[in-house]
Formats: C-alpha cells, structure tokens, sequence
C-alpha cells in the first residue's frame, strides 16, 4: 500500500494535498483496492459550499458505491472532469488523479487530519 508522505489523510480514506488556500481532494490506494475496479464518479458541482463530514463525490466499483467526504469547510472550486471518461484513473493513478479541488475557508480544520504515519497506523488496524 502506498502512502506518500506530503499528503494528509481521513478515516474515510481519502488524501489531501494542501497548496496554499486550496486542497486537492482524491481516494488512497487503500480506498481503491477495496473498491476494486472503479466504473463510475459522481463529481461535485463546481461553487458547491461545502462543509467538513459532506458527502460531496460518489465512486462506484464492481463491488461497491462509496461516497467521498470533504475534509475540510470550503468552497469546491474544481472538479476532476477527465474523470467522467476515465473513472478507472483511480484506481492506475490514486495520487495522481484528485476528485476534487477545495478553497479552504478554516485551515485549521487541517490540525484533525492524519499524518501519513497515523495513516499507515489508521490502516493496518483495518485489516
């Protein structure tokens, strides 16, 4: 399983990547392997308020439906549209492909996100 050490994490097993006043927003590697085979994304609508706990995406497996929680309170700013076409992205690429792209309006809603050891950590209790 990998997990990249500039990123943050949710128990919901989502990633985060913070760039200034946004964050990207996508699914681990350990999210996609068990969903399985990704065949659809429900992306959120772009300018959608959101706030931290929200189901805002939904990605659809052979096995499973799975909604996709906002980490932090903001604004959704992008959504990831090559996902549409090409749902199977997250599953080659998870770090690679964001869901969606988020101006924060609390940064410090980032303090109750995981680091990547507490991921690793967070995970292995999943097994």
């Amino acid at each position: 399983m990998e997990v990249p050490k500039d990123l943050l994490y949710t128990t919901e097993h989502e990633w985060i990547r913070v760039e200034g006043e946004q964050v990207y927003l996508g699914i681990t590697d350990y999210a996609q392997d068990q969903l399985g085979d990704i065949v659809f994304v429900e992306l959120p609508e772009l300018e959608t308020e959101v706030i931290t706990g929200d189901a805002i995406a939904v990605v659809e497996s052979v096995k499973a439906v799975s909604s996709v929680y906002s980490p932090v309170s903001g604004t959704v700013v992008e959504s990831n549209i090559e996902l549409e076409d090409l749902p199977e992205l997250l599953n080659e690429e998870p770090y690679s492909n964001h869901i969606a792209v988020i101006n924060i309006s609390d940064p410090d809603e980032l303090e109750d996100l995981m680091s990547p050891a507490d991921y690793e950590a967070f995970c292995a209790e999943q097994e």
